[in-house]
């Protein structure tokens, strides 16, 4: 099974048991790249010891080889002896050796294909875990951003503009209570004014009897003479 399989099997069982909780995206999102980030530090664990079974198979093949070549000149020496049966004997040991060797060349080509094949593979899921950051990163600042649009929304709905409203409300009945407060003023300072007139005007009807008697008394006594 690839790493993508059971990327995905624990991926969707976890995306499943999320949606069943309601959890927020935000926690859905760490989540997977927390199981990313596992299986990519387990597949790498992977790598490392196929790489080492790499090292391992090819000096058992160098092994092999040496024994090959090493049974081979037994023979030739056994058969210059004119010892055939232990020539014999040496190349039987020369086929076992060679044939181990083919079959762990045989393993070891397996194994190089597994390398290659998981390095294709971890290579495509750091690109998909550094694709998942952006895409978290992104998710943050969309999460803000809507987050301080319900904040604003919620303040309207609050009253926020009622509000505006009610504080012009209030200008409004301040000024009319000025303007009123002036114009008690201006009919009181009026009526002050006239009460004043009539005052004065009572004092000059006073004065002018008083002037009026005074010449009338002086104009009798001239007609007397």
């Amino acid at each position: 099974m690839s790493i993508f399989s059971r990327l995905a099997d624990i991926i969707n069982s976890n995306l499943t048991a999320l949606l069943d909780k309601a959890e927020d995206p935000q926690k859905m999102v760490r989540l997977i790249i927390q199981e990313m980030e596992d299986e990519l530090v387990k597949e790498r664990s992977n790598l490392a010891r196929f790489l080492a079974d790499q090292k391992e198979i090819g000096r058992q093949v160098s092994r092999h080889q040496e024994r090959v070549e090493e049974w081979q000149g037994k023979a030739e020496l056994a058969l210059s002896k004119g010892r055939e049966d232990l020539a014999r004997a040496a190349l039987i040991e020369k086929k076992k050796q060679a044939e181990l060797g083919e079959n762990l060349e045989r393993e070891r080509q397996a194994v190089d294909a597994g390398i290659d094949k998981l390095g294709d593979e971890i290579r495509q899921l750091e690109a998909k875990l550094e694709d998942a950051r952006a895409r978290q990163k992104a998710m943050v600042i969309r999460t803000e951003a809507a987050s301080s649009r319900l904040n604003v929304q919620s303040q309207v709905a609050r009253g926020g503009s009622q509000g505006v409203v009610d504080k012009f409300e209030r200008m409004e009945r301040r000024i009319d209570e000025m303007e009123a407060r002036a114009d008690l003023g201006q009919s009181d300072k009026t009526l002050a004014s006239q009460f004043a007139e009539l005052e004065v005007d009572d004092q000059i009807s006073r004065e002018l009897d008083a002037l009026r008697q005074k010449m009338g008394q002086a104009s009798d006594g001239k007609q007397g003479e």
